[in-house]
């Protein structure tokens, strides 16, 4: 046997800690924060584009969710590499019907009559039975879930941009363009250096305007009773930004 000299032991020694380096870089530990991603619509902008949906056809200025952000969902994800959290545990049948469109025909259990109001005004789609989809295909991945405490922590954190300078910069320039700039800097401001980076924009074209339909924001961390939106993401990883910007829709077809 070929017996390695001291210093090339010493080389070998090296590469195999660098191995060990690299794969403890990529191999997700047992003990990670869960992610999340909080989808919140541009209700007017949304309704431009689907103007025949339930939640549309009557919207009007005196409507909450023409000057705050309404609730799409909270959304569990995967390890990179991995396919994504969907469907947990959730028959086949049910998971047809979602994927269909039969969203009435989705069986949840019935929520508590105060959570049911508050999420009817922070929810629009929940005309169109959204809620149902939403906990059937992303809040029965989350651990420990109901859909009562799913859609309780939704909202908290729904409340938490709603009641910040994000919400502010929207309310104020409704009909008018913001970038992507002002309204990462808004959440800077709002929840700390780098909350910015987080956010993804999305847009979409009508007749020539290009409209601000969504905010999806990273989250990390162990939500709780009372979830911190600044801390969850600020534990969370930078995204690519979307959108570069575009215009806060009014209530009502333009």
């Amino acid at each position: 046997m070929t017996r390695l000299s001291v210093p090339l032991r010493i080389i070998a020694l090296l590469a195999l800690l660098a191995g060990l380096a690299f794969l403890a870089v990529r191999i997700p530990s047992a003990n990670a924060e869960p992610e999340y991603v909080l989808a919140v619509s541009w209700q007017p902008a949304f309704c431009e584009t689907r103007p025949k949906v339930r939640e549309c056809r009557n919207q009007g200025e005196d409507r909450a969710d023409t000057r705050q952000f309404s609730l799409h969902g909270l959304w569990p994800q995967s390890p990179k590499g991995k396919a994504g959290r969907a469907y947990c545990g959730v028959k086949m049948a049910d998971i047809k019907r979602d994927k269909t469109g039969r969203w009435r025909d989705l069986d949840m259990k019935r929520l508590s009559g105060d959570l049911w109001q508050r999420l009817k005004t922070a929810m629009p789609g929940t005309q169109s039975h959204l809620e149902r989809h939403e906990w059937i295909k992303h809040g029965t991945c989350v651990e420990g879930a109901t859909p009562e405490s799913y859609f309780a922590t939704s909202l908290a954190l729904l409340d938490a941009l709603n009641a910040s300078s994000v919400r502010e910069l929207f309310a104020g320039n409704i009909g008018k363009q913001i970038s992507g700039e002002a309204i990462r800097n808004a959440f800077d401001t709002a929840f700390g250096p780098g909350a910015g980076g987080r956010l993804r924009i999305a847009c979409k074209q009508d007749d020539g305007r290009r409209l601000i339909t969504e905010l999806t924001i990273g989250l990390s961390g162990a939500m709780g009773e009372k979830p911190d939106l600044a801390t969850l993401i600020a534990a969370a990883q930078p995204t690519d930004p979307g959108c570069p910007g575009g215009i806060v829709d009014p209530a009502g077809l333009q």
